[in-house]
């Protein structure tokens, strides 16, 4: 991609200091895949006794190396396990020969790691079509194996970066009644962001004490409200991997526990807000609240609507408080509605009820709020109880020039 990226205005001031995780270590080189002068391969090794689960895209034109993960997540946990992630080439319709580099890959980390294969997890992301070049990957294998260590996953959020412009982390530390429980997380996304089950590259790491298939519900379910809540630009990508791997090393049974519930949802909110606020090209984070609808469902099919419509992204770009466009959002969404029980807010600012513009409202109180970085659009459909949050940016010039020049 040519030229290096501003960071996004939106971008917190650093990368977050993570806890090391008992039973996982990290490792990140620069193995030229497409990039030069950066790291873009990591590789992430879980302790025997790790139990992996995961979330892919449901997209009809995913990559081998999520076609793989699927086949392998239900494996056995006693080998423990491995993660390798590549930027810069997502191995994707690349016909037999990406499945050929999977396990390439796969094979050479087995021996590296002393680990079967059914236990080595990969993932590509970058351009799409682009046969990828393992080999320089699979040279690096040994030199990523010895450089391996607990507190080197801030060099693996790194290596996983495309256009981002800034590598994404997060963590939380849970007391429960057994213990202390940390979780830490590494995510990359900035473009190519609408998911239909998770989002780009996420990788959560926790030393709680759980099994797989509780693990595997949560997480799906959180998934729902945190990373499937979120959109860039509303495209859905070929290589959307969630990896959540618990290695059980602090001995804390959290199967049950709200508290172990709630940080992790907690946490894989905080790195999809990141995501977000590192869409490419954006200068506004925008929450979209819908409430009132006749089901859940709907309430998500109209906030997306909003969140995804390029006239609405525009408007925010500009500061044009176009409260227009967003009844046409609601109502190009399908779903029901009724103009004189529709209430729209711009944060606390009424800007529209009963099928019309309010009494109270002026174009300056509009404005004034659009200028914000952050911003809050509310709105009420009046006609039952679904309700649904999405998170959006702004639709900018950048976005443009980011993908008009991503791959030269």
């Amino acid at each position: 991609m040519a030229g290096k990226l501003t960071v996004s205005p939106l971008a917190p001031e650093g990368f977050p200091k993570l806890p090391m995780i008992d039973g996982v270590r990290f490792a990140a080189v620069e193995a030229g895949v497409r990039y030069e002068g950066r790291k873009d391969v990591m590789l992430a090794v879980c302790d025997p006794g790790t139990v992996v689960t995961g979330v892919f895209t449901r997209s009809s034109t995913r990559s081998a190396p999520v076609l793989d993960c699927e086949a392998k997540i239900g494996g056995n946990a006693e080998a423990g396990a491995a993660i390798l992630a590549n930027s810069g080439n997502s191995n994707a319709f690349t016909g037999g020969a990406g499945q050929e580099s999977v396990e390439a890959i796969c094979a050479e980390v087995a021996r590296a790691t002393g680990l079967p294969t059914a236990r080595v997890f990969t993932a590509s992301t970058g351009v799409i079509g682009e046969r990828l070049p393992h080999d320089r990957i699979t040279a690096q294998i040994d030199k990523l194996v010895e450089t391996l260590h607990p507190a080197a996953i801030e060099a693996a959020a790194e290596a996983i970066m495309t256009t981002d412009t800034f590598a994404k982390g997060a963590t939380r530390e849970i007391e429960l009644p057994g213990g202390t429980v940390k979780i830490a997380g590494i995510a990359k996304g900035s473009g190519m962001i609408a998911p239909d089950m998770a989002t780009m590259l996420v990788y959560i790491f926790t030393d709680a004490k759980i099994g797989r298939e509780p693990l595997q519900a949560l997480l799906s379910g959180l998934n729902e409200t945190t990373f499937n809540a979120i959109t860039v630009d509303g495209d859905t990508s070929t290589s959307d991997t969630l990896l959540c791997a618990a290695t059980g090393a602090s001995g804390v049974e959290v199967e049950g526990q709200d508290g172990f519930r709630d940080g992790l949802l907690e946490m894989m909110r905080e790195l999809a807000h990141l995501v977000v606020k590192d869409g490419e090209g954006a200068t506004k984070f925008v929450e979209v609240r819908v409430s009132g609808a006749k089901h859940d469902a709907d309430a998500k099919r109209i906030a997306m609507s909003i969140a995804n419509s390029p006239l609405v992204k525009t408007a925010i770009a500009g500061e044009d408080p176009n409260w227009g466009r967003i009844v046409m959002a609601v109502g190009k969404s399908g779903c029901a509605a009724d103009r004189d029980k529709l209430t729209i807010h711009f944060g606390d600012v009424l800007v529209a009820e009963k099928g019309w513009v309010a009494e109270s409202y002026t174009e300056d109180q509009g404005s004034d709020y659009m200028k914000r970085q952050e911003l809050v659009i509310k709105v009420d459909l009046g006609l039952d109880n679904g309700h649904f949050t999405a998170w959006t940016c702004d639709l900018t010039h950048g976005y443009i020039s980011i993908n008009a020049d991503y791959r030269s």
